[in-house]
């Protein structure tokens, strides 16, 4: 019985397809793109493709996606069909094929709007319980995509689980604002305190929810790099975020000014990772106190893994205002 895992051109399908033949498992990798990770190239919402590789599959990881650096390159009906349709063909397939367990691979954005606060206000403890709010067309079919996989357990009893995964892309930021004040590793390694997940850790995430997911049924979890704060930290983490870091970390003063790198003045939202690790038995590894270990041993605070698989643009094109178009 093998895997089937959609999206595998991108970083984290082509991620999970490398760690998990490492392993000795038997994986099958489609996306639209070829690569040396698809075994067949074709799309999600043609049905009869979906029902000749699945064949044979006990378990899906669907982590193929239009995502945000698509939103203003892609039109709205691209993201439904893909995101959306895309995953009821697959959903529907799973149940049609006798599959036992479905990952799907979502993402925070979907909390959207939720995440809004005043300038300087406290940060915004960003767990399971807040209610989605998505701002763009991306987090509205991710979450369409979302509430698919919850009726389709409802309706099958189809073990779903639903991860809300957060940055882990090694790409250059969107922000021209990021991208003139920070160098990429400086603002990569500061997201690891609150919105950035390594590659790694992504990856293990979705195979302890693939072994998890008949005895969870149906869940959703947020996968993130386990942040230091906790919710006494909101507060300050609003107006004076470096104030913070230096008291939990008095080492970081030193091993950023040796690189001539900053803290980000303000956090927003924190991502709380507890229900993952508590019902999945999921251990990150790549966290924020980890990357400065690495910074004091001259090492990369990046994952093998990561580094393996490397940048792949977002676009086939390059634009002159970013590494995207933002709408």
């Amino acid at each position: 019985m093998s895997i089937l895992i959609t999206g595998t051109a991108g970083h984290l399908g082509e991620a999970l397809v490398r760690r998990l033949r490492a392993e000795g498992r038997s994986v099958v990798g489609i996306d639209l793109k070829p690569s040396a990770f698809t075994d067949h190239v074709g799309s999600i919402c043609d049905r009869s493709f979906v029902e000749r590789c699945m064949k044979g599959a006990s378990a899906v990881v669907h982590a193929a996606t239009l995502h945000k650096p698509h939103v203003a390159t892609h039109s709205r009906q691209s993201f439904i069909d893909t995101n959306v349709s895309g995953t009821l063909v697959l959903l529907e397939t799973a149940i049609s094929t006798g599959v036992q367990s479905f990952v799907f691979v979502s993402t925070t954005s979907a909390f959207g709007s939720s995440l809004g606060r005043p300038n300087s206000a406290p940060a915004i403890w960003v767990s399971e319980g807040l209610p989605s709010g998505p701002r763009n067309i991306y987090g509205v079919s991710k979450v369409m995509a979302e509430n698919l996989c919850e009726l389709t357990h409802q309706q099958s009893r189809l073990p779903v689980v639903v991860l809300r995964t957060s940055r882990f892309f090694p790409e250059d930021d969107d922000s021209a604002d990021i991208r003139r004040h920070y160098q990429t590793d400086n603002a990569q390694l500061n997201e690891l305190l609150y919105r950035r997940v390594d590659i790694e850790d992504a990856v293990s995430a979705v195979t302890r929810a693939l072994e998890r997911a008949a005895d969870i049924g149906f869940s959703r979890y947020i996968i993130s790099a386990t942040t230091p704060f906790t919710s006494d930290d909101l507060p300050q983490l609003g107006h004076d975020a470096p104030a913070v870091v230096r008291r939990l970390f008095p080492e970081s003063e030193a091993l950023y000014a040796a690189r001539h790198w900053k803290l980000f003045p303000q956090i927003d939202r924190v991502y709380a990772n507890d229900r993952a690790r508590a019902e999945l038995g999921w251990t990150p590894k790549y966290d924020f106190a980890f990357a400065l270990k690495c910074l004091a041993n001259g090492q990369d605070f990046r994952s093998a893994l990561s580094r393996q698989v490397g940048r792949k643009g977002y676009h086939e094109e390059s634009f002159a205002e970013g590494p995207y178009p933002v709408a």
